[in-house]
């Protein structure tokens, strides 16, 4: 299992996976874990007179792939929308399937390029010691930035490691 490494003398580690993350469906239930469980202990915090809770997700991305191939599987076009949430991601990805007339444009069959699909999510998290920090999860990597605190690297990597497609 891979460890988060401090790449930048601003605290910020990173942590590559294995393999990346099979599906839209197992990233967000990742990043809905983090929100509804508050594996890190993150407390609720108080700025500019609005209450935030311990923890929040604070971007979201995704990009769904759509290839258009000819009778020979040779791919002869491609198209790509990026979604603001996860309900976004996959009516998008089913309307690009769906559209008949940028098929027939693209003189292909349309197929999901679900290899090439990206997911990006941030989380942001205050420490118990007060410290505001960053958990961003994409397809591929785990990025742990803004902290200063190791405790909380370490915190953050052994929930990792208890997350077996984060391995």
């Amino acid at each position: 299992m891979g460890d988060f490494i401090q790449s930048t003398a601003v605290k910020s580690a990173v942590r590559p996976l294995a393999n990346p993350i099979a599906d839209v469906a197992t990233f967000n239930s990742i990043v809905e874990s983090v929100i509804s469980t508050n594996p890190f202990g993150c407390v609720s915090y108080v700025t500019a007179g609005t209450t935030h809770g311990p923890v929040e997700k604070t971007r979201e991305s995704y990009t769904a792939k759509i290839v258009y191939q000819d009778t020979d599987a040779k791919v002869v076009g491609s198209e790509s929308g990026k979604f603001s949430t996860v309900a976004g991601f996959n009516a998008g990805a089913a309307a690009l399937l769906a559209d008949t007339a940028l098929t027939a444009a693209h003189g292909g069959t349309a197929a999901r390029d679900t290899d090439a699909e990206t997911y990006s999510a941030t989380i942001r998290c205050q420490g118990q010691n007060g410290e505001l920090y960053m958990v961003t999860f994409s397809r591929d990597q785990g990025t742990l930035s803004s902290y200063e605190d190791d405790a909380i690297r370490t915190t953050v990597e052994i929930w990792a490691d208890s997350v077996a497609a984060l391995a």
